[in-house]
């Protein structure tokens, strides 16, 4: 296999110049090596691809190129479907944003009882990251439910809910157990009938082990000793599926960019609100609103978000004054793609 080899491309080449391509392929170079896991990039300017770039291998042991129809672990990526999933519920009339999480979920703590579904969705509940209460020997792996159950182990809140902003992986294994009780369905089910079915996203899941499988699947890698990589694609936690649970490519991915555009499954006043920097309770804003990042730059408003798990490292960056986001997907860990993704958008909005 020559050097060549390790990028593909699709006909959106046609969309985007030469110069651009040749920055795009400088920016990844690192990830170019045919013999090692790589990464699929796509750059979509109002609603359409107009350049996709795929580099090294999906399987490196099988030797499978990426493509653009290689599907990844999202990771924390996943937290924007987590929150449309609620959204839909709220539209439903099934579920109000201010409802307290405990008229729901009665099992949760009492430490906890005062935290409610916006503010599990904005990072703002201040409920203690279950991950703390999962040791790294544990081999058994850690699902929605147990999240809530880790949860009793605190004998506090980080904080009164509504106050102040810390990430949290907890809450969004919660918003999928919330999805189950409202909906009466498998939160991996709502998912695939009510967002992914409808916007023809064929091949992207929230994988359940056993029960689903993968297709034209990346393996997640590591770097080992001589600068290798090993697979190490599960962790004891990657069966928490509200919080990182999803695979996508990034063909899938743009057609989820054009439905959030184009409001195909919520309308545009609700869009906004997962668009909407969170207010904590003495009127300072949160740089977070529902499952997104949502920062200003020298190019309006930034849309964004990271994703990592073992073995897999992806970055989203929209723009949606300027009609352009960048999306890569890479089965690596390490590396910050989320700041190459808003990397290549600067430079495909001055194009």
């Amino acid at each position: 296999m020559t050097a060549a080899a390790g990028r593909g491309s699709s006909s959106s080449e046609n969309a985007a110049s030469a110069a651009l391509i040749h920055d795009v392929d400088s920016i990844f170079a690192a990830y170019a090596d045919p013999r090692a896991p790589g990464a699929s990039v796509a750059i979509i300017r109002h609603g359409k691809t107009v350049l996709s770039r795929n580099y090294g291998l999906a399987d490196v042991e099988t030797q499978t190129p990426i493509t653009d129809r290689t599907n990844f672990r999202l990771a924390s990526l996943t937290k924007q479907f987590t929150a449309t999933a609620i959204l839909l519920l709220v539209h439903d009339g099934k579920l109000g944003l201010d409802d307290r999480v405990a008229t729901i979920l009665p099992e949760l703590p009492p430490h906890s009882r005062d935290a409610t579904v916006r503010q599990l969705l904005t990072h703002t509940s201040g409920l203690w990251a279950y991950e703390d209460f999962v040791p790294d020997s544990q081999t058994v792996q850690v699902k929605d439910r147990d999240a809530l159950a880790l949860l009793a182990r605190a004998d506090s809140t980080y904080f009164r809910p509504g106050s102040a902003f810390r990430y949290s992986n907890t809450g969004y294994a919660l918003l999928a157990l919330i999805v189950e009780r409202r909906s009466g369905q498998r939160f991996a089910r709502f998912l695939h009938d009510r967002i992914f079915a409808p916007l023809g996203m064929d091949s992207t899941l929230a994988f359940e082990a056993g029960v689903s499988t993968i297709p034209q699947r990346a393996f997640g890698y590591s770097r080992g000793a001589q600068n290798g990589f090993r697979r190490t694609d599960q962790s004891n936690t990657s069966a928490v599926l509200g919080d990182g649970g999803v695979y996508s490519s990034t063909h899938d991915l743009a057609l989820w960019n054009r439905a959030l555009d184009e409001h195909t499954l919520i309308d545009a006043s609700t869009q906004q609100l997962a668009w909407t920097p969170a207010t904590l309770s003495d009127g300072r804003k949160a740089a977070y609103g529902f499952g997104w990042f949502v920062d200003q730059d020298a190019f309006g408003l930034k849309l964004w978000h990271n994703g990592e798990t073992r073995g897999f490292t992806n970055g989203i960056a929209k723009f949606p004054e300027r009609g352009i986001t960048v999306i890569v997907l890479t089965n690596r860990s390490g590396g910050a793609p989320w700041d190459l993704a808003a990397a290549v958008a600067h430079l495909a909005s001055l194009e």
